[in-house]
């Protein structure tokens, strides 16, 4: 954490478990405008970003690559400002060396709904082909609620306490995003 006016460098500060003992996210980020970097079991950088609540970017990203979020660093401002927010994320990205998979080409599956018509079997495409919008929307959220139930499994292996519920009517599309 840090005051208003320094840019804390990355190497300064601390790790912070993304996940405590008891399986929950850091609490003391609810809430918090900052800037969080996300790093792999390895502490290799996967993503730098900025947020005005910490605690509800970082529960969106674990549902999003769980197998990616194991450690953070953060720093936080008491007022909202995207130009500070938007520096400190280009200084740390650049004292990482490299741009992270998750501010590169891998953007899109960090910080957008999950895809689930991208898990369409041939069987599936075929059944949305031959069907009505109705009967195209039931086989969009039948495969939606599949790959949750993938997610959801992933994140109890992970020992995830944290409450996790999905925007049902995104389900309609195909899409997954926490609610």
């Amino acid at each position: 954490m840090s005051s208003d006016t320094q840019i804390p460098a990355l190497s300064d500060l601390d790790y912070i478990p993304y996940l405590d003992e008891g399986g929950n996210l850091p609490e003391s980020l609810s809430g918090k405008i900052g800037v969080y970097a996300i790093f792999d079991q390895d502490k290799t950088m996967q993503l730098v970003n900025y947020s005005r609540d910490i605690y509800v970017s970082l529960k969106q990203h674990l549902v999003r690559q769980p197998q990616s979020c194991y450690w953070l660093k953060v720093t936080t401002i008491e007022r909202p400002n995207r130009t500070r927010l938007e520096t400190i994320r280009t200084v740390w990205i650049e004292e990482n060396g490299e741009i992270p998979r998750g501010n590169g080409g891998d953007e899109g599956i960090w910080n957008n709904p999950i895809d689930a018509k991208k898990t369409m079997t041939d069987e599936d495409k075929a059944t949305y082909n031959k069907s009505e919008e109705l009967g195209q929307i039931k086989l969009l959220k039948k495969i939606a609620r599949r790959v949750e139930a993938e997610i959801l499994e992933q994140l109890n292996a992970r020992g995830v306490q944290a409450e996790i519920r999905f925007n049902p009517k995104l389900k309609e599309k195909g899409l997954l995003d926490l609610k």
